[in-house]
C-alpha cells in the first residue's frame, strides 16, 4: 500500500456513528465503485466510493458492506464482502486482499467473498425491516452516468421487492462533514505534499515554459512523496487562460509579464488538499497585477475570518459579495452608482467573481455535507475568492483549507506563501 493506512478504530467509530442514526430493525447496504473502462481492453483505474471507504477503509473494487445491527446473531451485524483472489487474478492483476487483511484494515470480523452476497441476502434479509441504500446526491453529480451503486441499488430493489428504501446519503453527509483527528492527519499530509511540490513548481516557472511541464513537475513530486497523484485535474493557467474557471488543458506557453494561476492539490490515502496560488511568470508583479492580487487577498482574509462556528454558507456568500463589491470599485471595475442601480437578482460583481467562495473538503474535493446549516467545529472548508478580468488577461484566485474549531479556525495551508512579498521572495529563491 502506497499510503500509511488509517487505524481501523476510525472505521469502527464511523460505523458506530452511522448505526446510531439508523431506524430500529433496519439494514444498510453499500457497494464499491467499479473499475471504469476506456476503449478496447483499457481501464481508467480505480477510485473507491468515498462512503464505503469512510465506513471500512477498504480500497478495492467489488466490495460490499452490510450493516444489520439488530440481527439475532452478532457475527452477522457487520459483514464485509470482498473479491476473492484466484490464479487468473494473481497472474494478471496481483493478489487481492485476504480476509485477514480486510479484517485488519476495517475492524470488521465477519468477512466473506463478494460472490456470496446474493445467497446471504436471500437467506438473511428481513423484508419488513427498513433497508437503507446509498446514493450520490451531490448537486454537481453526473446524472446520466450509470454507476455501480445505481446498478447495485436497482438489483436490491428488484430482487427483494423493495419499493421505498431509506436514504443513507443525508446521514452520511452529516457524519462526514465533521472530520475526525485521524482524517485530519491524512488531509494535513496531502497539504504538506502539495506545499513541497509548490516549491519545485516555482523553481521550474520561467518565461517560455509550457504549462504542461509545470503540471508534470507537480505530478512527479506527488508520486515521489507517497501520493497517488492529483486530487483533481490541476489548473495551470497562464495569462488569459486563468479567466477560464475550469481550464485543465494546460497546453499553452507561459509568457513574460503574465501571471500563472495554479489550482491544485495532492491526494493522500483518499483524502485531498485543494490549494490555489498565483505567480508572476518573471518573478515580479506589475502594479496592476499587484493591485488585483491584493484585492483578492483582502477578500480571502475577510472571508476566512467568517468561516467559524455559527455562521452559514449563505451568510458567508452574502457578506463576501458585499466586500467584493468594494474591492471591485477600488479597482475601477464597478462604480457605486452601478451597484446601487443593479438588479439584485443579477449582481454586477458576478462578472468578475462568478463562482462560490467555499465548499466542503475531505474524501471528495467538493465534499458532501449538510446544506443550510450553521457551521460546526470539525467542519473543513476551502476559502477561495477570485477576480477575473478577461479584457486585461488577469485571473487571480487564492485558496486555502480552513478547519473550524470551537475557538475560531485553523488555516491548514497557512505555511504556504500567500502575501505578494512572500510570493516574489519565493520566486527569487527558485
Amino acid at each position: 500500500m502506497r499510503y500509511n493506512p488509517l487505524p481501523n478504530t476510525l472505521f469502527s467509530k464511523n460505523r458506530a456513528k452511522l448505526i446510531e442514526r439508523l431506524k430500529k430493525n433496519s439494514m444498510a447496504l453499500l457497494c464499491s465503485n467499479d473499475v471504469i473502462p476506456t476503449n478496447a481492453d483499457g481501464i481508467m483505474g480505480f477510485k473507491q466510493n468515498s462512503d464505503l471507504f469512510y465506513l471500512t477503509g477498504i480500497d478495492q473494487e467489488e466490495t460490499y458492506l452490510l450493516l444489520y445491527p439488530n440481527h439475532p446473531k452478532k457475527k452477522f451485524r457487520e459483514i464485509l464482502f470482498i473479491r476473492e483472489t484466484n490464479e487468473h487474478l494473481k497472474i494478471w492483476e496481483g493478489e487481492k486482499l485476504s480476509k485477514e487483511q480486510a479484517r485488519e484494515l476495517s475492524g470488521i470480523k465477519t468477512v466473506k467473498w463478494s460472490d456470496e452476497i446474493d445467497k446471504f441476502l436471500d437467506k438473511h434479509i428481513d423484508l419488513p425491516c427498513d433497508i437503507y441504500l446509498n446514493s450520490n446526491e451531490h448537486t454537481g453529480r453526473n446524472e446520466d452516468f450509470i454507476t455501480e451503486t445505481i446498478q447495485f441499488n436497482k438489483w436490491i430493489k428488484k430482487a427483494f421487492g423493495l419499493k421505498k428504501p431509506q436514504k443513507l446519503a443525508p446521514i452520511l453527509w452529516e457524519l462526514r462533514s465533521i472530520k475526525e483527528p485521524e482524517e485530519l492527519e491524512h488531509i494535513k499530509k496531502a497539504i504538506d505534499i502539495s506545499s513541497n511540490a509548490l516549491k519545485h513548481f516555482t523553481k521550474k516557472l520561467k518565461p517560455g515554459i509550457p504549462e504542461y511541464e509545470l503540471e508534470a513537475e507537480l505530478t512527479y513530486q506527488f508520486l515521489l512523496n507517497k501520493s497517488r497523484g492529483h486530487a483533481f485535474q490541476p489548473i495551470v493557467a497562464s495569462g488569459k487562460n486563468a479567466c477560464v474557471l475550469h481550464y485543465i488543458s494546460n497546453n499553452e506557453t507561459c509568457q513574460d509579464g503574465d501571471l500563472v494561476l495554479l489550482d491544485f492539490g495532492a491526494e493522500y490515502g483518499n483524502y485531498n488538499a485543494d490549494i490555489t496560488r498565483c505567480f508572476p511568470v518573471n518573478g515580479k508583479f506589475t502594479k496592476r497585477q499587484k493591485d488585483v492580487y491584493n484585492a483578492v487577498l483582502a477578500v480571502f482574509k475577510f472571508s476566512k475570518e467568517r468561516i467559524v462556528v455559527g455562521n452559514t454558507m449563505a451568510k458567508l456568500r452574502q457578506e463576501t459579495a458585499r466586500f467584493m463589491e468594494k474591492q471591485l470599485v477600488s479597482l475601477g471595475l464597478l462604480t457605486q452608482k452601478e451597484i446601487k442601480a443593479q438588479d439584485p437578482k443579477k449582481p454586477l460583481y458576478r462578472k468578475y467573481f462568478p463562482h462560490g467562495v467555499s465548499h466542503y473538503l475531505g474524501l471528495d474535493v467538493h465534499d458532501v455535507g449538510p446544506k443550510d446549516v450553521e457551521f460546526k467545529a470539525g467542519m473543513l472548508f476551502t476559502c477561495e475568492p477570485g477576480i477575473y478580468i478577461l479584457e486585461e488577461g488577469i485571473g487571480i484566485r487564492l485558496e486555502n483549507d480552513i478547519l473550524i474549531t470551537e475557538n475560531g479556525n485553523i488555516d491548514l495551508a497557512a505555511d504556504i506563501p500567500i502575501e505578494v512579498a512572500d510570493i516574489e521572495a519565493m520566486m527569487a529563491k527558485a
